[in-house]
């Protein structure tokens, strides 16, 4: 995420990109190409381990009780400016023959029920700045569902949306914690609920030093000590030095620690460096002891994503996590998988890689800023130089899946494509894949999740030149041919158009852990034409086909209050791998 402001001078976002540009399109041309089309080129730079401690870390109060502040005091220079153009290329690859397009629909309507939707967190709810783009993301626990926006918070009742705590400024939550977690709101934020232990994570960046010229740049972290949401938190301030911007974060749960990715921009945010991948030792901060992260740092690599645990099935014993990124476009597309194994023990035993490079269907990176809408000549940027958040985890006891999406060019339009993955840690192979682009329509900006029966679905944003931006989503049942989405829904009709070009930078689709069925989206919409006036809106729904559950308790290691639900295995095995395609 990198905001940017009504403040902030257009003359010099367009240098700043211009310059970028430059700098980075022979990276785009050359570097990414190396690896294509073989497991763990020679040619590949290797990744460079590092180490890195809590700064700081203590106990919050209640979430509850802790004041709603005031905005933080800002001056013209204290929004972020666009995105660099992107690392993997618009130019890399030339406009090829989507090979999974899906322009076609087998059914009427998708086989799933709304069950709600409610309001969430608007710009400038609780005293947070106005800027754009939102990063809408969001997570359900077994009672609530907490859900955090650029600059801001709140925790919800999952049944029926009352409000529960905030909406408040996202730096609250480090009230009393000292130095510029406490003092700065820099957004990026992300919310997950650890269902295997019953605990929320909260963290956001602090990029004080591009602003003051002082200080180093921090990645703020927040562990609930229990499975309420309104409740204590133990508080971390990790340090990612003078020079190291970490921008655009995205974490995720796992059994033996939280991962995430970071692309690491220099001082100004002008110029990419590398990415860093890291795994933050989850045991000791549930506990709320000293923590470390084990990170690597990955020359030329961008947009990764780790992957996030759901069900309750546990990975095998041992399962490194693995971290997706996309590998290239055009003829050779492909997907990267690393498997990042932490040791927070013995560090020196920690990998990161070697990747094994997968093939997909051939796409094509769309423009950056391409989407139009209703009633104004402003596009949409579609980020779709990178994966879109969540990369979704889950174990079948006969296979183990991952599920994932993201933009791509199709015809005149952009669509989102989508994978399964499965055998993640041993031989990756895609075991279905689709380009979803019934109509003209453009779609985007999407995020994907897969219930306990094996049913997929995925929510994204639509606009085209007749309508405003709005909320859809469509999904798959287990049964249904590999490959295929079932006609789209719609949960939320947007009735104004953006006047800016951000939108996104991403959107969140969760399974509520209670019954392992019901999913819940969030993302932006606007109520009325406006630069910088969007509202959000979280939506549940849930496949027809996917029953109750019963709840048990287990020991799952690592966790020091654990809470699980198990169900017997109820979808059809899978076997044999299908790449899809139109038909």
């Amino acid at each position: 995420m990198r905001r940017e402001s009504t403040g902030y001078s257009g003359a010099a976002r367009t240098f700043v990109a211009i310059v970028a540009f430059v700098m980075l399109a022979g990276v785009a041309f050359t570097v990414r190409g190396r690896a294509q089309g073989s497991a763990a080129s020679s040619n590949r730079a290797q990744p460079t381990k590092v180490m890195m401690s809590a700064v700081h870390h203590d106990v919050s109060p209640p979430l509850r009780d802790l004041p709603r502040l005031a905005s933080f005091p800002m001056d013209a220079d204290a929004h972020e400016p666009l995105p660099l153009p992107p690392l993997l290329g618009q130019a890399s690859a030339s406009r090829v023959r989507d090979g999974a397009l899906q322009k076609f629909l087998p059914l009427p309507l998708v086989f799933a029920d709304i069950l709600n939707d409610f309001d969430g967190v608007a710009v400038g709810d609780g005293g947070a700045p106005t800027v754009a783009p939102p990063d809408t993301n969001g997570a359900v626990g077994l009672t609530q569902y907490v859900q955090m926006v650029n600059l801001a918070y709140a925790v919800y009742n999952k049944s029926d949306g009352t409000l529960l705590a905030g909406p408040s400024i996202t730096n609250s939550l480090w009230a009393g914690f000292g130095g510029d977690c406490e003092t700065r709101n820099d957004g990026d934020p992300v919310v997950l609920y650890d269902r295997l232990a019953d605990r929320w994570v909260i963290t956001q960046l602090s990029i004080g030093p591009s602003r003051t010229g002082v200080g180093d740049f921090l990645q703020c972290m927040a562990v609930s000590t229990s499975g309420d949401a309104t409740g204590t938190y133990n508080r971390y301030a990790f340090d990612f030095g003078p020079d190291d911007l970490n921008d655009y974060g995205k974490i995720s749960s796992w059994p033996d620690a939280y991962y995430g990715n970071f692309n690491i921009f220099n001082r100004t945010g002008a110029l990419f460096k590398y990415g860093k991948e890291c795994a933050f030792d989850r045991t000791s901060m549930q506990n709320g002891d000293d923590a470390t992260a084990v990170c690597f740092n990955t020359p030329f690599d961008f947009g990764f994503l780790s992957a996030d645990f759901d069900g309750t099935m546990l990975p095998p014993d041992g399962s490194p996590n693995p971290f997706v990124e996309i590998n290239g476009a055009g003829a050779n597309s492909s997907l990267a998988i690393w498997p990042f194994h932490a040791d927070f023990a013995s560090p020196d035993n920690s990998t990161f890689g070697p990747p094994t490079i997968v093939p997909v269907a051939a796409f094509t990176f769309p423009p950056r800023t391409t989407v139009p809408q209703l009633g104004t000549p402003q596009l949409l940027d579609t980020l779709g130089d990178r994966m879109m958040f969540r990369l979704a985890y889950r174990n079948f006891g006969d296979h183990e899946s991952l599920v994932a999406n993201h933009s791509v060019g199709t015809s005149a339009q952009v669509s989102v494509r989508w994978y399964e993955i499965q055998d993640p840690n041993g031989s990756p192979f895609v075991f279905q894949q689709g380009t979803y682009a019934p109509d003209d329509t453009f779609r985007w900006m999407g995020s994907i999740a897969m219930d306990r029966m094996g049913n997929i679905a995925m929510g994204y944003s639509v606009s085209d030149g007749a309508s405003n931006p709005s909320l859809r989503f469509t999904g798959r049942l287990a049964t249904d041919d590999p490959g295929v989405m079932e006609d789209e829904a719609l949960l939320f009709a947007g009735s104004g158009s953006q006047i800016g070009n951000r939108w996104g930078d991403y959107s969140s689709l969760t399974l509520d852990p209670s019954d392992d069925c019901t999913f819940f989206y969030t993302t932006e919409y606007i109520p009325q034409n406006g630069p910088v006036n969007w509202r959000t809106n979280v939506a549940s729904f849930k496949f027809q086909n996917c029953p109750g559950a019963t709840t048990t308790s287990a020991t799952i290691p690592g966790t020091t209050a654990p809470t699980t639900v198990t169900w017997k295995l109820a979808h059809p095995p899978r076997t044999s791998p299908s790449t899809g395609g139109s038909r």
